[in-house]
C-alpha cells in the first residue's frame, strides 16, 4: 500500500472523528421508570426512535432519580441542569394553575380529540405560551398520549360517595380538585413512591395509570377494588421538555427529527396502552383477587358537577386558565358536531 493510500485513509478517520465529535449528546430524565409497560416504555423508545434517525443528535435516558427526581424535572430542565426531560405537565400543577390542561382534563376530551385540538388547533401554541409566560427556559413538543386510566384504587369498597370523605388518596392534576371537595386529602407523589406510602398506611388509596401499568407495581397487593371509568384522566399528554438554549442551537433539520420522532412515538404509546391492558384486567380479576367496580351515572354526576366548580375557580383564579379553558371549550362545542355524531355508542352491546 502506498502513501497516496494511507493518507486518505488518515484523513477518513479524521473526518468521521469529527462527524461524531459534532453530534450533540443530550441527557433526558424520565418522569417513569423503563421497568414500567406503557409509561416507562414510552420514553426509552422515543430515544431510539431519535438516535436511529439522527446523525446530528443523540439522547441518552434515565430513569426517575438517576439525574433529578420526577417532581424536579422542570425546573431542572429550565436552568440547564438537565437537558431534557420525558413527563407530563400535570406534575407541575403546583406551580402553574394551566399545567394540567395540556395533561389530561376530567371530563375532557379523550386521545382523538385531544390530538386534534393540540396539533390543528390552539393546544401546542398555548402549550409553550403557558411554559414562557411562566418563566421556564424550555421547549415543549407533546411526545405521548394513553386512554384513559383507572380512577382509583381502594381498600374497602365505595358503596356511596360519602365512604370517600376522610380518606387519603394520591391523586393526579385537576382530578385532584375534584376530590378535595368530596372530602379527600390528596398527595402528587411519583409512581416509585406510591406503594411504600399504601404499604405503611400514608395514604389509603391512590390512582395511578392504567391497569397493565398499576399491576407492576404491585397496588392489587394491598388495595383489592379498583374503579372505573377514568373519569379525571380520559386521556393523558406526556410532553417532552427541552432546555430552551439547547433547543435554540439544535439545527433546523434536528428540530424536525425531534418533531417527527415524537409524532411516531405518540402512535406507538397510544397503540400499546390499547393493545395490552385488557389481559391484565382479566389477570387481576382471576389471579389478583381484584373487584372491578364501575361508578354509578349518579356518582359520576357527582365528580362531573364537583369538577364544573373546580374549573369555575381556576379560571376566576388565573387568567390563562382562563384563556386555556376557554379555547379548550370553543374547539370542543366544534368537536361535538363531529364527534357525537360518527362513533357508536359505548358500550356496544
Amino acid at each position: 500500500m502506498n502513501k497516496t493510500f494511507f493518507g486518505l485513509m488518515a484523513g477518513a478517520s479524521i473526518a468521521v472523528a469529527g462527524a461524531a465529535s459534532a453530534q450533540e449528546q443530550l441527557e433526558m430524565t424520565s418522569a417513569f421508570g423503563k421497568n414500567l409497560p406503557i409509561l416507562g416504555t414510552a420514553g426509552v423508545d422515543f430515544v431510539a426512535k431519535i438516535n436511529s434517525i439522527s446523525e446530528s443528535v443523540e439522547f441518552e435516558h434515565f430513569d426517575p432519580g438517576e439525574l433529578v427526581p420526577t417532581l424536579e424535572a422542570l425546573d431542572a430542565v429550565s436552568s440547564g441542569s438537565v437537558d431534557a426531560a420525558y413527563t407530563t405537565a400535570g406534575y407541575w400543577q403546583g406551580k402553574i394553575k394551566a399545567a394540567s390542561l395540556f395533561a389530561a382534563v376530567p371530563f375532557g376530551p379523550e386521545a382523538g380529540e385531544f390530538l386534534a385540538w393540540m396539533l390543528y388547533d390552539d393546544g401546542h401554541a398555548m402549550f409553550q405560551k403557558m411554559y414562557d409566560d411562566a418563566g421556564y427556559n424550555v421547549h415543549v413538543q407533546p411526545c405521548g398520549i394513553i386512554a384513559p386510566e383507572t380512577s382509583g384504587w381502594f381498600k374497602n369498597e365505595i358503596s356511596a360517595l360519602s365512604d370517600l370523605e376522610g380518606l387519603n388518596m394520591r391523586f393526579f392534576g385537576l382530578g385532584a380538585e375534584v376530590m378535595q371537595k368530596l372530602g379527600v386529602s390528596t398527595s402528587l407523589l411519583a409512581g416509585g413512591d406510591i406503594f411504600p406510602a399504601l404499604e405503611r398506611g400514608a395514604i389509603d388509596a391512590t390512582e395511578f395509570s392504567m391497569p397493565l401499568i398499576d399491576a407492576r407495581l404491585g397496588f392489587h397487593q394491598i388495595a383489592k377494588y379498583n374503579y372505573f371509568p377514568g373519569w379525571h384522566q380520559p386521556a393523558t399528554m406526556f410532553e417532552l421538555l427541552v432546555n430552551k438554549d439547547v433547543w435554540d442551537e439544535l439545527d433546523e433539520r434536528s428540530q424536525n427529527q425531534i418533531e417527527v420522532a415524537c409524532l411516531a412515538n405518540i402512535t406507538t404509546n397510544y397503540a400499546e396502552g390499547e393493545a395490552k391492558n385488557f389481559a391484565a384486567m382479566v389477570e387481576n380479576t382471576e389471579k389478583n383477587g381484584v373487584n372491578i367496580k364501575s361508578w354509578t351515572p349518579e356518582q359520576l354526576a357527582v365528580f362531573e358537577g364537583a369538577w364544573n366548580e373546580v374549573a369555575a375557580e381556576l379560571a376566576a383564579e388565573d387568567a390563562y386558565f382562563a384563556e386555556v379553558w376557554a379555547d379548550l371549550q370553543e374547539f370542543r362545542a366544534g368537536y361535538k358536531v363531529w364527534g357525537d355524531t360518527i362513533y357508536l355508542p359505548r358500550p356496544r352491546q
